[in-house]
């Protein structure tokens, strides 16, 4: 197993500290649910250690990841920030867990992240747990969660990017009626390699009029 290094460290005694803030009385919870035909996306809580640490723990899974796979404490990290967000306001970030509804399982993570308001942009990814792929699971949360983008917080753009070698999310992208617009070549040093990246956006007025990407 992997030790953590210095500034692992005060990620995980940050996000910890962010959890803990978010839980005094009086915190603001902007907490948030979606609902598709088989999937509830709603915020994560402390309690989903297991099913999230499942996969991000996965080196399959997080193959074509810039994070993972990670460490016990780097997924209590990741839920520590996800508990805090949810207390943000105005809240501009978004980590969606998203459950079966046949099972209750939880079974990946949706997240919104609008990083610029000012331009109603924000940033779409995705990661479901390889025991769950090749279900349009990815494809049915990302799309709620677009949907919640332009319908709930007003976006105008929403983008998301992929590894070039990784086919099955850009094949989401795509059902998306997303547009690739740019790819950079070897722009980010990731798992002992140089990494190509497509991007790929869809505009409000494109995905209110269903335009194909």
């Amino acid at each position: 197993m992997r030790g953590i290094s210095a500034a692992q460290s005060i990620i995980v005694r940050e996000a910890t500290e962010m959890s803990e803030l978010a839980r005094q009385p009086g915190a603001q919870d902007n907490g948030c649910v979606l609902s598709t035909g088989r999937l509830i996306l709603r915020d994560f809580n402390e309690d989903d250690f297991a099913a999230v640490h499942a996969y991000g723990s996965d080196p399959l899974v997080t193959q074509y990841t810039d994070w993972g796979p990670n460490t016990p404490d780097e997924t209590r990290a990741f839920l520590g920030r996800a508990v805090a967000r949810r207390h943000a306001s105005p809240r501009i970030e978004f980590d969606f867990g998203i459950v079966l509804k046949t099972d209750a399982m939880l079974v990946g993570s949706c997240g919104l992240y609008v990083h610029k308001p000012e331009h109603r942009e924000g940033m779409l990814g995705y990661v479901i747990n390889r025991h769950y792929w090749g279900q349009g699971i990815a494809t049915e949360a990302a799309r709620a969660v677009v949907q919640f983008a332009f319908e709930q917080l007003g976006l105008h753009r929403v983008y998301a990017t992929c590894d070039t070698e990784n086919a099955a999310s850009e094949r989401v992208m795509r059902k998306l009626g997303m547009r690739r617009e740019a790819h950079f070549r070897e722009h980010l040093w990731q798992h002992e390699r140089w990494r190509d990246s497509y991007v790929y956006a869809v505009l409000e007025g494109e995905w209110r009029t269903g335009m194909p990407g």
